[in-house]
């Protein structure tokens, strides 16, 4: 083995900062602790884009595994509960057209499966079944009247239903930020990088800052956002497009000021659009709106005047951002010495909040996989690749699913996302399959999944789409009676006793969720 193989890892260099930066910095330090040594630069002048107001309830793990308690995170961070997505219009386009997609899985799912018994009912000629979350699981009577998933004696990080959260991306940066420096030791440099220099192997030597020159560490961390300054510009790994499958590459966002005894959706609202779809998050003193767009589609003038409707009155005096959406991801994502997250990995639309879960989930691995020398560094690479690019092809199926069941006839857009030309091969197929079995465990089999079965069920069942039942699937009538009893007693139980989410938040503001 050679000298540079045997190289111990003694310091990582993080090039950027925002949410997917300090997220990183947050796991690595708090894993290793003085053990290694991890430095942050960022121009802190240049800002971020602050994408990402959405969570998965892994956010809730991962904020306490660098030590941070959910009041002070949600105090600061202006945060509130999410339950789930609403998803409006997708379907048919008209009014009365919305399935949800919830956190809390199906009542008995994995062990007992309530699809083909709900699709039992659902055939039935006049039976008024009803849809398929609201009949497996309590949560979508949860979010329908904006109620929390937990309650005021509920320890941090712990509730009555799962839950994620929305929140301030840019004031989480900030909040990490400081948690990192002052508890973790994270060394924090403001700098501007202007050069990258590469060693004879190709590995970064060090990158440049404007003000403070080489900056050499052993493992770097590309938190450069969409230049992907080091794995795109410095190590050429190419960036593959995949807006072939998905066509959505612009969004006009605005935060629209609510009141503050308004209520707050306990979910994101995604309402379809003629030629994309509109999210609505909302936080305890603003609405997180955007309208994202094919520009193949539609220009930005039809699609502010349709972001206009939406918002209301309010729109005139609010300022529309516009945010360039390049779907896909890089080649590798982990090259030599340098592997990237966030946006320098690749970015996404917003349909199912991927982003910062992708951080979550790439920033955990590499603190917990942390090679010990150069040497081993480039089998850790190898199996993060194979990982990461698994992940980033089961995301945008799940994504394109969205949209290859709508029956929308109206535009283009919803047209030309069912030619068969754009849905992946996998996607065809269980599709073909999912006609006569349910979506179920055996289907994804991967320990790196991102969406379980039920997934797939809720979108499914949600947009019309059927299994045919067959009597093999039909074994366990009782239990699954039993199942659908437990989940109306449930739903009666906590509608008439969990508070809104407003009325939690407004609890919080004045005292401590207890500590375990």
């Amino acid at each position: 083995m050679s000298a540079t193989e045997n190289r111990a890892i003694r310091s990582v260099c993080i090039v950027g900062g925002g949410s997917a930066g300090w997220l990183t910095a947050g796991l690595i330090a708090a894993r290793h602790g003085p053990d290694l040594a991890v430095t942050l630069v960022e121009s802190v002048s240049r800002g971020t884009i602050g994408v990402g107001e959405g969570t998965w309830p892994t956010m809730r793990n991962t904020l306490r595994k660098i030590g941070i308690g959910e009041t002070d995170f949600m105090r600061f961070c202006h945060a509130s509960f999410k339950q789930g997505a609403k998803f409006a219009r997708w379907r048919t386009g008209a009014a009365d057209d919305f399935y949800y997609h919830p956190l809390v899985l199906p009542e008995g799912f994995p062990d007992l499966d309530l699809a083909p018994y709900w699709n039992a009912q659902a055939a039935a000629p006049g039976n008024g079944v009803p849809s398929f979350s609201d009949a497996v699981c309590f949560q979508e009577a949860l979010c329908e009247q904006s109620l929390a998933p937990k309650l005021m004696t509920s320890p941090e990080y712990a509730g009555v239903a799962n839950y994620a959260y929305h929140l301030d991306a840019v004031k989480l940066g900030e909040l990490l930020a400081r948690h990192c420096v002052d508890t973790l030791g994270v060394t924090h440099i403001d700098d501007e990088i202007v050069d990258v220099t590469l060693a004879e192997n190709g590995d970064v030597a060090a990158v440049v800052g404007k003000r403070n020159g080489p900056i050499a560490a052993d493992l770097y961390v590309d938190c450069t956002g969409f230049a992907a300054r080091l794995l795109g510009e410095a190590l050429g790994v190419p960036f593959i497009d995949r807006s072939d499958v998905l066509f959505i590459d612009r969004a006009m966002a605005v935060q629209l000021p609510v009141e503050e005894d308004s209520p707050i959706a306990s979910h994101t609202i995604s309402t379809a659009q003629k030629h994309g779809w509109i999210w609505d998050i909302g936080l305890p003193t603003r609405r997180g709106i955007g309208y994202v767009w094919s520009t193949r589609h539609a220009g930005a003038d039809r699609v502010e005047e349709e972001l206009a409707a939406y918002v209301g009155p309010g729109f005139a005096k609010l300022t529309p951002r516009e945010i360039p959406i390049r779907s896909g991801h890089r080649e590798l994502f982990w090259k030599n010495n340098v592997v990237a997250v966030g946006l320098a990995a690749g970015f996404l639309e917003p349909l199912e909040a991927s982003a910062l879960v992708l951080i979550e989930l790439s920033a955990d691995y590499i603190a917990t996989s942390m090679p010990a020398t150069r040497g081993a560094m480039d089998f850790v690479a190898r199996r993060f690749n194979t990982m990461t690019r698994y992940r980033w092809d089961r995301i945008i199926e799940f994504l394109k699913l969205h949209y290859i069941l709508s029956e929308r006839e109206d535009t283009a857009f919803w047209r030309d996302n069912r030619d068969p030309a754009t849905i992946p091969q996998d996607l065809q197929d269980q599709l073909a399959l999912w006609r006569d079995n349910p979506p179920g465990e055996h289907d994804f089999a991967s320990a790196h999944e991102m969406f379980p079965a039920a997934s797939y069920q809720y979108v499914l069942y949600g947009m019309g789409f059927r299994t045919r039942p067959r009597a093999g699937q039909l074994a366990q009538r009782d239990a699954a009676e039993d199942a659908f009893t437990r989940t109306a007693a449930m739903k009666r139980k906590l509608t008439g006793m969990m508070p809104t989410n407003r009325a939690l938040l407004g609890k919080l503001a004045q005292h401590r969720f207890p500590t375990l």
